[in-house]
């Protein structure tokens, strides 16, 4: 389904304080003169509504967060969710916006500078000409080891089947070791006792989908 775009909302995302401006800026960088503090790094690649983020920021404040999007649209409607959360109160001083696209992390952050990437209900890009956009491709996978440390974790949710499936077989052909998968996390009481759902999940999960996981880490 093609985005509908919503006039204004480039703008919008430039004067938000939410955004990181020019995000190049601070590669090598983020833990120094954006959070001001050492602590862990967590990376979400297409970062949708971001409800995802702003769960996981209020359940972790110990930890730091930064939300990719692409698509001005989209982190509109994120930052709109944010504002009306701090307007309850919310101050959630760990998280963080840039508005970019994932081919550019290697610009964004240094080697060894993120400790772990989530990649929430991707684009599933069903063609087979398409395989090279998914973000569980070979190319993004190159991208994400570039900037994880040595431990790091990549998290990894879907309802499509498919795409599933052709990740738990591009991870390990590009180098990387599933540390745990499952074909219904929902059903899974350990893990979803630390899950934070995003809206996709939430839709997609109360219509009965099942929702895919997997935790790799490279090799």
């Amino acid at each position: 389904m093609r985005l509908r775009h919503i006039p204004g909302s480039e703008k919008f995302v430039a004067d938000s304080n939410f955004v990181v401006d020019c995000p190049e800026f601070y590669k090598g960088k983020w833990k120094k003169s954006v959070f001001h503090r050492e602590a862990a790094l967590h990376v979400e690649v297409g970062m949708g509504k971001g409800g995802f983020l702003l769960g996981m920021a209020e359940r972790h404040p110990e930890i730091d967060y930064i939300g990719i999007e692409r698509y001005a649209t989209v982190l509109l409607k994120a930052i709109k969710k944010r504002q009306r959360e701090e307007a309850d109160g919310k101050k959630l001083a760990n998280l963080v916006y840039a508005y970019t696209d994932a081919i550019l992390l290697p610009e964004i952050f240094s080697e060894n500078e993120a400790d772990r990437i989530y990649l929430n209900f991707s684009d599933p890009w069903p063609k087979s000409k398409q395989s090279n956009r998914r973000l569980t491709s070979p190319t993004y996978l190159d991208l994400f080891r570039r900037i994880l440390v040595e431990d790091g974790e990549l998290h990894f949710k879907t309802d499509n089947e498919a795409l599933f499936s052709y990740s738990l077989k591009s991870l390990p052909s590009a180098g990387w070791s599933i540390v745990y998968s499952t074909w219904d996390l929902h059903h899974d009481v350990k893990h979803m006792e630390e899950n934070v759902m995003t809206e996709y999940e939430e839709k997609f999960s109360g219509r009965g989908n099942r929702i895919f996981k997997l935790v790799a880490v490279p090799q």
